[in-house]
């Protein structure tokens, strides 16, 4: 974990315990399972309110965190707080927290509105309270009108509203969410996206989503934890996390870069890497160390190369020579994959009414601004699936 994120995730989680309906504070919790973390000593304070992503990929240990708080699973160590109250050893059905997972569990022998009603009717609550809670739950989503079908008469959409439905039934002062678009076509996972950033911000209740999708996490979020091997990377808005990633891991997993590895020089500004030599405005790095200079593949500006130079040698400072070996139309942008050399290649993505008309085979000149260069020491930025450019040595 980051010194940054360590800083930004526990300093809140040791502060006074608030006492505030929908907090969720995790105080240095551990899981493990037999020899394996699944979460490493992390903390986390989540405001009344606040629409919060876990993201990361596979096995980083959101979903485990998300488990801990419902309390499907228990933390070996630490401690975690719901609205003030530690919920160590409480079971799931008494704490404020409802949680809607990715198959949506729903009865296919119960109808909509019997769903809905299940918690309620768990709780032991009048019929007449029943009714006016599970037709206003039902309109919160807009599925009154199905409301005596059955689970498998419904889409997947609708399924996934009536789900939403019945956690936020009872009004809980948190809702977890598992992954739950991930089952959807990617038009309606994109509509989702919008209508439960809507119903959050009209109920005011927290939300805690966890995703590997970065999309969904980005464009419905009020902050990002970036997870890694248990830990939170970096915990910061959307905007932060897009513009300025604290480590390579960050960078590779949020959207898409291209990385250029080599030697640091000039004062710490700029990584010599093979095709290319690569200067950032901040002196990030100690000259000499082994470095990567990344830039994403919207800031780089693509054209025809009419000069005589081998197509694999450098140009300029933040210019690479090479051989267009792809081009991809992908609706509001043209993507442009470039080879430098035997082994790296280049992504560049330019607005399609202005990407410029070049074929499979054109010698091209890729080049970028230093304001667009982040810098960091040699990583594993690989490993978070983001798309690197491989080593040339």
């Amino acid at each position: 974990m980051t010194s940054a994120a360590t800083t930004e995730a526990t300093a809140g989680a040791r502060a006074a315990i608030p006492e505030a309906a929908g907090t969720v504070l995790l105080d240095g919790v551990t899981k493990r399972y037999g020899q394996a973390t699944a979460v490493d000593r992390m903390s986390l304070t989540v405001q009344p309110g606040e629409f919060i992503s876990l993201l990361g990929p596979s096995g980083c240990g959101k979903t485990t965190t998300l488990r801990m708080i419902a309390g499907f699973e228990h933390p070996d160590a630490g401690d975690i707080r719901v609205s003030g109250r530690s919920v160590l050893g409480v079971p799931p059905y008494r704490r404020d927290v409802n949680t809607v997972f990715q198959a949506y569990a729903l009865f296919p022998h119960m109808s909509v509105a019997e769903n809905v009603a299940y918690g309620l009717q768990q709780h032991r609550a009048s019929k007449a309270a029943i009714r006016e809670q599970v037709v206003e739950a039902l309109d919160l989503v807009q599925m009154r009108r199905f409301a005596d079908r059955k689970p498998t008469q419904l889409s997947g959409g609708q399924q996934q509203r009536v789900a939403l439905a019945r956690a936020l039934v009872n009004r809980p002062a948190v809702l977890l969410l598992d992954e739950p678009l991930g089952a959807l076509d990617r038009q309606l996972r994109e509509e989702m996206q919008l209508e439960l950033k809507l119903l959050q911000s009209r109920l005011g209740i927290t939300f805690v989503f966890v995703t590997h999708d970065q999309g969904e996490a980005l464009s419905m979020s009020d902050r990002v934890a970036i997870m890694r091997d248990g830990r939170i990377e970096q915990l910061a808005d959307a905007d932060t996390i897009y513009a300025r990633p604290v480590s390579a891991y960050v960078a590779a997993f949020v959207g898409q870069q291209n990385f250029f590895r080599g030697p640091v020089v000039e004062g710490g500004t700029a990584v010599d890497s093979p095709h290319a030599l690569v200067r950032g405005i901040r002196a990030e790095l100690a000259d000499g160390l082994q470095g990567q200079a990344a830039v994403r593949p919207e800031f780089v500006s693509i054209a025809p190369d009419a000069s005589e130079a081998r197509a694999d040698a450098a140009g300029p400072v933040n210019t690479a020579r090479g051989t267009l070996i792809g081009v991809a139309h992908l609706g509001e942008t043209m993507q442009y994959l470039v080879r430098l050399g035997e082994e790296q290649s280049l992504i560049v993505r330019r607005p399609t009414p202005d990407a410029p008309q070049l074929a499979v085979g054109d010698p091209v000149v890729a080049s970028w601004s230093a304001e667009r260069v982040l810098l960091f020491p040699a990583d594993d930025a690989a490993s978070a699936g983001g798309y690197v450019a491989p080593p040339t040595d």
